[in-house]
């Protein structure tokens, strides 16, 4: 009961905030628009029915000989020939956006970049690709790649102080000085040297950044690993014969992870900000990937086109506002003062109130 009441306090604590409270709303219902980019832009229709039959382009390949046409390859729904040649004995059902992140525009009214139209609602990039389509999927693959970066950095940085603090000694010496090595080395450079011997993509991009994130939170488990081996319940424990690790993770980490989860949403934002710096310089995903630093680059070097660097901007800035926002709320929650006074009593409900309106 105890737990319980401690967990509801937190939750009301995070609701008071409603700028964070909002921003987790907020952003989880982007997050989870994204998910079904797919669906929302793609440049294949969702559903078709010619002579008589169903067809699901999205998640199936089919000749285009099967609509009339002559060609054995997949069809190009794009084609207004193909176009005409499903409508004559059917319809049609396009996304709300008839464009993937990697789909050519041809029909441009101007030479691209092309300026915002009714067809592409912020325009299109210097390889004529739909910058909203570009923009939702560079979205999700930016927050699924700081998550799992996020998640697991994580475990490996919980897993690391856990052992130097409660081991302590030489372990936590040597470690120490592992770490303080390890942290002073030219990161980026090194990134760039990699990156420059292998293409780079999503995994080899999080292995490497792997590489250099997982101190972050060693530190803080670390030092409260410390702060707490030698308590009453943890000698106790000792004593009734309990294990190293299950002392560890089962009576130090719950302790040890409310400190841990006020820096989750910040080390989020980070990862997602160093994936949009590599791209920016070109050192990111591959070329042709949804990116929102490629679409930053791109804003940088077409000046006369405002809308990609503007568009690309607006989407990070909202991304991390909404994730650090989100980050000041769970900090609060955890914050022992702050949910205390979450759970007092509105003024005129004391009798000091009482006293002052007499």
């Amino acid at each position: 009961m105890a737990i319980g009441e401690i967990g509801r306090r937190r939750v009301r604590t995070f609701k008071a905030n409603r700028r964070g409270y909002w921003s987790l709303w907020i952003f989880s219902v982007l997050f989870l628009l994204t998910l079904f980019a797919d669906v929302i832009a793609n440049d294949k229709p969702l559903l078709l029915r010619y002579a008589g039959a169903f067809y699901f382009p999205l998640f199936s390949a089919y000749p285009e000989t099967v609509f009339g046409g002559f060609l054995e390859t997949e069809a190009d729904y794009s084609d207004p020939e193909v176009q005409e040649l499903i409508e004559a004995k059917g319809w049609i059902l396009w996304p709300l956006i008839p464009f993937s992140y990697d789909t050519i525009c041809y029909d441009l009214p101007t030479p691209a970049p092309s300026a915002p139209t009714w067809t592409n609602w912020l325009g299109t990039d210097d390889q004529a690709r739909d910058v909203v389509a570009r923009l939702i999927y560079g979205f999700r693959i930016s927050v699924l790649f700081g998550l799992a970066l996020t998640l697991i950095s994580s475990a490996i940085g919980i897993a690391a102080g856990a052992i130097q603090g409660y081991f302590g000694g030489r372990i936590d010496l040597y470690f120490q000085r592992f770490i303080e090595i390890w942290s002073s080395l030219p990161t980026l450079y090194l990134l760039i040297i990699l990156a420059s011997v292998v293409q780079p993509n999503f995994w080899w991009l999080l292995g490497l950044l792997l590489l250099f994130s997982w101190t972050e939170l060693v530190r803080v488990v670390r030092a409260e690993f410390l702060r707490t081996r030698n308590f009453d319940y943890v000698r106790a424990a000792r004593a009734l014969g309990a294990s190293d690790l299950s002392i560890m993770f089962n009576h130090i980490l719950p302790n040890a992870m409310v400190a841990t989860l006020t820096f989750l949403p910040f080390i989020l934002s980070g990862a997602i900000t160093s994936l949009t710096a590599l791209d920016f310089l070109g050192f990111g995903l591959p070329p042709g990937s949804a990116s929102l630093g490629e679409l930053l680059n791109q804003g940088k070097n077409n000046l006369s086109a405002p809308w990609l660097g503007l568009s690309g901007f607006f989407v990070i800035a909202l991304m991390l506002s909404l994730l650090i926002f989100v980050g000041e709320a769970v900090r609060d929650a955890f914050d022992p003062r702050k949910s205390f006074r979450a759970d007092a009593p509105p003024p005129e409900q004391t009798g000091y109130h009482a006293e002052a309106t007499a």
